[in-house]
């Protein structure tokens, strides 16, 4: 027999699975890709399945108290299905467990088999039908990784170089720039011939993407620069821009991968950090030994 508090809980699941419901349902009909659509389809219906179940504990009818608005369509729009979906999921392990222990709750056989064909469901056939999506921004992620994370260091290095070599704001600045958009070019051309060793991957496409997110870091980090003149504050704003990039990546990554992001986030911090600090000592190493502050203040 359910207590008060497990009805509480089953109305609490009910709402969960209605509101689930209700985005995936949304989502199809955002989507113009037909297979991402059919793929939706069935997640909608699986929940509308669970919120059926937890319905019928309930003895009544459960309210969705979410409105997917325009904000959740420009978010689908910009990060893509996969990541949209992966988030839904993420959120809802912690609902597994305690749908685990509400089995032990269930005296019926009947509800006890249903529950655990909506566990089974949550574990593994959702993950399943998000995991065999197709979208290209999850395609091309590897050569934007490329891009971004090679010139967030890469640049980074080069302007705490400089911090330690001059104070002038603008010569860090064009000089991030020129090393920038050399290296953009070598990537790119790294990024074709990668491209080339697979089928699924446009060549031309691959290169395009890693150097175009190159040169975009690079500008943004370079902004800095070219617009203070105390280059201590260029330095402290553009390595900002570098943390706040690394990081932002790093989380969309994770989702998409089902990564941990603490232990992604601190490896990448790390490097960059550590670069940013042998950067700024060889600059200074190198602007004594040859006198480059003199030259250049």
């Amino acid at each position: 027999m359910l207590t008060e508090e497990d009805l509480k809980k089953a109305e609490k699941y009910c709402k969960d699975e209605i509101n689930t419901f209700l985005l995936y349902k949304t989502l199809s009909n955002y989507s113009k890709d037909n297979k991402i659509k059919e793929d939706l389809n069935k997640l909608s219906e699986q929940e509308l399945e669970h919120y059926n179940f937890w319905k019928s504990l309930t003895g009544h009818e459960c309210k969705a108290d979410i409105k997917p608005g325009l904000l959740f369509r420009i978010l689908y729009r910009l990060f893509g299905p996969v990541f949209t979906l992966q988030v839904l999921e993420n959120n809802e392990s912690a609902t597994i467990d305690e749908y685990r222990q509400f089995l032990d709750k269930l005296e019926d056989d009947r509800q006890k088999s249903t529950l655990k064909k909506i566990i089974q469901d949550e574990e593994a056939h959702e993950r399943q039908i998000i995991g065999d999506m197709k979208d290209i921004r999850v395609k091309y992620l590897s050569y934007v990784a490329l891009g971004l994370a090679d010139a967030i260091v890469e640049v980074s290095g080069v302007h705490a170089g400089f911090l330690g070599a001059t104070d002038k704001t603008i010569i860090a600045g064009i000089a991030g720039l020129v090393v920038g958009f050399s290296a953009a070019l070598s990537m790119a051309g790294a990024a074709y011939l990668q491209a080339k060793q697979e089928k699924s991957i446009r060549a031309s496409a691959g290169a395009t993407v890693t150097g175009i997110s190159y040169l975009l870091t690079v500008v943004i980090l370079a902004l800095p620069y070219l617009l203070l003149r105390n280059i201590l504050e260029a330095f402290v704003i553009s390595l900002f821009f570098a943390t706040s990039m690394i990081s932002g990546f790093t989380y969309y990554t994770s989702i998409i991968h089902t990564q941990r992001f603490s232990k992604e986030i601190i490896e990448s911090l790390l490097m960059l950090f550590l670069t940013a600090i042998a950067g700024f000592f060889f600059g200074d190493l190198i602007g004594k030994i040859f006198g480059i502050k003199a030259l250049i203040g």
